[in-house]
């Protein structure tokens, strides 16, 4: 994956969630950004209700082989309507990417 627009993911980001919000969807779901003790990040974004919810994710992995991942790993899947992204310190803005690639896809 080409290294994402970092200017434009949160603006991004932050039109998606607004586009769920309805009075209700933010009450329950909604957006998580956390670290990771190896050090990371993760993202989990809660699809219930949302367009997305019940399409198809490939997964996208990258830089797990080996003994011990290096600072260059990145795992995301989607697993009972929800995004999770993990990966390395250097890898939020490519997690946010992924997810918001396929989330804002027609």
């Amino acid at each position: 994956m080409n290294q994402p627009d970092v200017n434009d993911l949160l603006p991004r980001l932050q039109r998606w969630y607004l586009s769920q919000c309805d009075g209700e969807w933010e009450h329950s779901w909604g957006v998580k950004i956390g670290t990771l003790d190896n050090p990371g990040w993760s993202l989990e974004v809660n699809l219930r209700s949302t367009n997305p919810a019940d399409r198809a994710f490939a997964p996208h992995k990258r830089g797990l082989d080996g003994p011990k991942p290096n600072a260059d790993w990145i795992t995301c899947h989607v697993e009972n309507q929800v995004f999770r992204g993990f990966g390395g310190p250097k890898k939020l803005a490519e997690m946010i990417a992924v997810f918001l690639n396929w989330a804002e896809a027609r």
